[in-house]
């Protein structure tokens, strides 16, 4: 089960996200999402785990637990409809028609 987290500290590192699931079971995959020109992190990421009643444990008991001073948010990832998704690459803030 894919795990969304997040009200993440930015000073959190992957393997602090993981060792906070393994207390749970098994953990698959740990991504910290960071800023792709600074490398900071954005306070959120995902965690994976294959054994999901063991995921469904880890969300009901991690969400809402302060970690390092934050309550930090725990839930089910679900991914967004292709048609949800924000595409900039055609829409450049007006219309292509000019204005007087």
């Amino acid at each position: 089960m894919n795990i969304f987290v997040g009200s993440l500290p930015f000073s959190m590192e992957e393997a602090d996200l993981r060792a906070s699931f393994e207390a749970y079971g098994a953990v698959d995959t740990v991504k910290i999402i960071t800023d792709k020109f600074t490398g900071r992190s954005k306070g959120f990421g995902f965690v994976e785990m294959t054994n999901d009643d063991q995921a469904l444990k880890a969300i009901e008991e991690l969400n809402g637990a302060t970690v390092q001073g934050r309550a930090i948010v725990v839930n089910k990832s679900v991914p967004k409809p292709e048609g949800e998704r924000r595409s900039f690459s055609n829409n450049r803030g007006g219309s292509s028609r000019e204005r007087y």
